[in-house]
């Protein structure tokens, strides 16, 4: 039986709270690779939010594809991989996005706690957006179903 997911599945779970992994070219070594929040509607753009002058923002702004990685901790795994063309590098919308990146991996309450601490940074924030072209799923809870 096949691992693979359908395309519903595989967006539901993009979707769903995880910490992303994302992957950027770096010219002369091999990609930096790193943990990120993530926003995904299904059918649409990931997008990340970093600082500008930190190194995934300076790479990412030069950066033609990405990749980035979603994945559950425990059995039985799974994952979502998707590699893609930067669609978007600019200011990050702290109120809209940043906001709603918070909440989402904090909570509500945790999540305006954060947006306070991290004021002072938001004006170097980046917004980086990339459209999935090319995907790889895994979800072995199908070997055991059935």
């Amino acid at each position: 039986m096949s691992t693979s997911m359908t395309r519903a599945e595989r967006e539901a779970f993009l979707a769903a709270v995880h910490v992303g992994v994302i992957s950027i070219a770096e010219p002369g070594r091999g990609p930096l690779t790193a943990p990120i929040w993530y926003a995904y509607e299904p059918g649409g753009e990931i997008a990340v939010i970093t600082g500008r002058d930190s190194r995934k923002g300076r790479l990412l702004a030069s950066s033609p594809r990405i990749s980035l990685c979603a994945q559950t901790e425990a059995p039985p795994y799974q994952y979502v991989s998707v590699e893609g063309p930067v669609t978007y590098v600019g200011p990050a919308d702290r109120e809209k996005l940043g906001r709603a990146l918070a909440h989402r991996y904090l909570g509500p309450e945790l999540g305006e706690r954060y947006l306070e601490a991290t004021a002072a940074d938001a004006a170097e924030g980046v917004v980086v957006r990339m459209r999935p072209e090319r995907w790889l799923t895994v979800d072995y809870a199908k070997q055991f179903s059935g």
